[in-house]
């Protein structure tokens, strides 16, 4: 009788794992929303790399100016009094490299994406668009307001490791 039940317990949380796992949310991000995108000169490994460290120095000032912003208004004032700072961020970055790149603060378009099972609408978005060369390579972008991105960067400075564990998975390995 354990075994029927464990077999079942096990069957039904399967089911329940991959019905969720199957199901995408699609999301429209909203007109109150500022995002931060970055487009690489081209998919080559180096270019990508490129554009992962303009990410990260640009995230981490980014972090520094809006992490008190409390209204879109107010990120928009602060995003546009550092323009300058943000072209000087990229410039320092981009000293080495054989191509050039553009920032601009205003509407852009942004294709469809797919992060964490929901889907984020393609359309015109406020954003601050880094494009690095020809812009031709794969893009990374985040919401920047409310603070998203940000807050994701953050956590990712956490170090400390998370093991999971499947209860279910226990059972069936003690008793299997």
């Amino acid at each position: 009788m354990k075994k029927v039940i464990i077999i079942l317990l096990a069957g039904l949380s399967l089911y329940m794992f991959f019905n969720k796992t199957n199901k995408q949310e699609t999301v429209k991000i909203p007109d109150s929303a500022i995002r931060f995108r970055v487009l690489a000169n081209s998919n080559s490994p180096r270019d990508q790399k490129i554009k992962e460290e303009v990410r990260d120095k640009m995230q981490a000032e980014l972090y520094s100016i809006l992490e008190n912003s409390k209204s879109i208004k107010q990120a928009r004032s602060i995003i546009s009094d550092n323009m300058d700072n943000f072209d000087n961020i990229v410039r320092e970055e981009m000293k080495d490299k054989e191509y050039s790149y553009t920032i601009d603060y205003g509407m852009h378009e942004f294709p469809e994406k797919v992060y964490k099972g929901i889907t984020y609408e393609a359309g015109e978005y406020e954003s601050l668009l880094v494009t690095l060369g020809e812009g031709k390579g794969d893009n990374w972008w985040c919401v920047l307001f409310p603070p998203l991105c940000l807050l994701e960067a953050e956590e990712s400075t956490n170090t400390n490791e998370v093991e999971y564990k499947s209860f279910i998975k226990e059972i069936i390995e003690k008793y299997f």
